[in-house]
């Protein structure tokens, strides 16, 4: 990434690297990423490289959740008519799904049901429960949403309806004038949710689906059904927690890494034939192929149209389930083009705006509101200010929010709450509905108390540690695979080296966005590397640094030839240095295998005086 300012920050916690590399047999640049990570000994190192399934928190830790297994098992033992009342963003669809499997499967009937994001907007609403009621719903369990449903858990409770709500939102409170906060809660029978008071689990930071995924085990607990049998809602939970943008610590580890092997042979078909649609059949697949492949395909169903076609594809088989995989695949790539127009009115009237707020607030007139919580992450990363897009619809202006590491926008919201027909959310995403007419008192409130200071907006590069590029090796990248998933909250290791040389350069990729250069590094060892942001920028940065003509000769591979000075005059040979961020990988291509540094961050080195 190229940026006007940037911060490179590298980790330098203190830890016995070369006694513990000695004890588990790994290079003392391994161990130093795990410490960097918060290991401080031999036991949490061990944790952390081999944790799975069998280390996963005792579900009756988490408040509510043996009580909301028991009323569900009598419910089905009664031969109750259920509701799942789900969500339609991926967290949504695989919680429902894993509620729907258990439920059947301890020989109950339910009925799985998502708002339309058009006509109803997030979570359940008393609309819904109506319509359930008079379907014969007795029992109503809620996944992903339900902590903010006052409304539609009150009218279930008047029905006469037994209430389970299980949801990982934060929840909402009200403020007194002397600072004390009285959470408020729906009228439940039992609420599941690390975030509730009085909830001891000890890892709050599970999604929808990994709340649901406890409650079963302890459901299938009580059907009499093995703990091995609830293993196969891995793989669901895992795709929820990497989609849901979750931080990939703790107990979220152990979902996707587990999760991850078993979604490589699943045996859902029509998981399966979304996989083989988009070309990863036989893949060893990773946390970005669920965050930038798979998850978007299932978000597009209940972003475009109807959430119904990605529960459809998960009860699929034969060709049914390839011509739904291909049909969700197509609709992702609508909604790609979609959203690159809308991330360009939103930078325009940003750009417009002069100075930029802390929060941005853009509305968006004509954006399909199921995208704005796209759009409002895209201009988050371009601008590095907590976000907001906002869209026209006949209740007023509906959206959604994303948000930095340093500012909490859950709690920024809740300041303003009069201002809302509706809202929920957490820290770092949210999603509003408010009147048109309230537009401009959301812009000043929001920003009214955010206590952010310039230092906030500077996008900070956190380097695990400067490394000399040929240092790096097979060896390096094999081990440090063992720290993997890689995802938000644990991300792949970064490294760090200073002035190398450009050897060669070459434009590559479909679009000319791509370069692949040769570095040597200051003891001559040379090392091929990629970068995959944008090209013309890099181009940019290097002329105004070196000279347009000496970038020129670069590309045309005569970087050891004499060229022509801005002036005209000759000059020495070119020598063009970049400092580096990189990722080591080991790149097989025709059946060779190559190591080779992928480039996450370049700036000219400080030695060097822009031309």
């Amino acid at each position: 990434m190229i940026k006007q300012k940037e911060q490179w920050l590298v980790t330098a916690k203190r830890g016995d690297f070369y006694g513990l590399a000695a004890q588990f047999g790994l290079d003392p640049v391994t161990i130093r990423l795990l410490v960097n990570r918060g290991m401080k000994n031999t036991e949490e190192i061990k944790k952390y490289l081999y944790a799975d399934w069998r280390d996963e928190y005792d579900p009756r830790l988490m408040k509510g959740a043996a009580e909301g297994a028991r009323l569900l098992y009598n419910a089905i033992r009664n031969g109750e008519r259920i509701m799942i009342a789900s969500d339609f963003d991926v967290d949504g669809i695989f919680s429902g799904r894993i509620l729907l499997e258990a439920i059947t499967a301890c020989g109950g009937t339910a009925v799985l049901k998502a708002p339309d994001r058009v006509k109803e907007g997030y979570g359940v609403n008393p609309s819904m429960v109506e319509k359930a009621h008079a379907e014969g719903v007795t029992f109503m369990i809620t996944c992903d949403n339900g902590i903010a449903a006052f409304d539609a858990v009150r009218r279930a409770k008047e029905l006469g309806m037994t209430v389970v709500v299980t949801d990982h939102h934060s929840c909402q409170f009200k403020e007194e004038a002397d600072g004390v906060r009285h959470i408020i809660l729906p009228e439940a029978d039992v609420i599941v949710n690390p975030h509730q008071p009085g909830c001891g689990y000890p890892f709050k930071g599970l999604c929808g689906a990994g709340v649901a995924y406890k409650l079963v085990q302890l459901l299938y607990a009580l059907a009499g059904k093995s703990r091995e049998d609830s293993l196969r809602f891995l793989e669901y939970a895992g795709i929820a927690t990497v989609a849901d943008v979750m931080d990939l610590v703790d107990e979220n580890r152990i979902f996707v890494r587990e999760g991850l092997a078993r979604l490589e042979h699943t045996e859902n078909a029509g998981l399966a034939a979304l996989i083989n649609v988009c070309g990863l059949s036989g893949r060893k697949l990773t946390a970005y192929h669920i965050g930038f492949v798979l998850g978007p395909c299932f978000n597009s169903a209940g972003r475009l149209e109807t959430v119904d076609r990605a529960f459809a594809l998960l009860s699929a088989s034969g060709q049914e389930a390839y011509t739904l995989a291909s049909g969700l695949k197509e609709l992702n790539d609508s909604r790609k083009t979609l959203t690159n127009e809308g991330v360009k009115k939103a930078a325009e009237y940003v750009d417009s705006l002069g100075e930029i707020p802390d929060v941005l607030v853009v509305p968006l007139a004509d954006c399909h509101e199921s995208l704005c919580g796209i759009i409002a992450g895209k201009v988050r990363e371009r601008y590095n200010h907590p976000a907001i897009v906002l869209t026209e619809t006949a209740e007023g202006y509906k959206g959604s929010g994303r948000s930095i590491e340093e500012y909490d926008m859950f709690e920024g919201l809740m300041k303003i709450a009069h201002l809302f027909l509706k809202f929920g959310g957490h820290p770092m995403a949210a999603g509003l509905t408010l009147k048109k007419e309230n537009l401009p008192a959301l812009i000043s409130g929001i920003n009214e108390n955010t206590r952010l200071s310039a230092e906030d907006f500077v996008p900070k590069i956190h380097i695990d540690l400067p490394m000399p590029a040929g240092y790096a090796s097979e060896k390096i990248v094999t081990e440090t695979e063992l720290l993997g998933p890689f995802g938000k909250g644990n991300p792949a290791p970064l490294f760090a080296d200073r002035s190398l040389k450009i050897v060669s350069a070459r434009i590559m990729g479909r679009e000319g966005t791509m370069r692949k250069f040769t570095l040597e590094t200051a003891d001559g060892i040379r090392r091929e590397a990629v970068w995959f942001g944008d090209g013309k920028a890099l181009d940019e940065m290097l002329a105004e640094a070196y000279g347009r003509a000496a970038v020129d000769a670069l590309y045309a591979r005569r970087s050891t030839e004499r060229y022509a000075g801005n002036d005209g005059s000759a000059s020495a040979p070119a020598d063009i240095r970049i400092d580096i961020t990189y990722s080591p990988q080991i790149n097989e291509y025709m059946g060779n295998r190559t190591l080779q540094l992928q480039l996450k961050n370049v700036r000219i080195p400080s030695t060097v005086k822009s031309r």
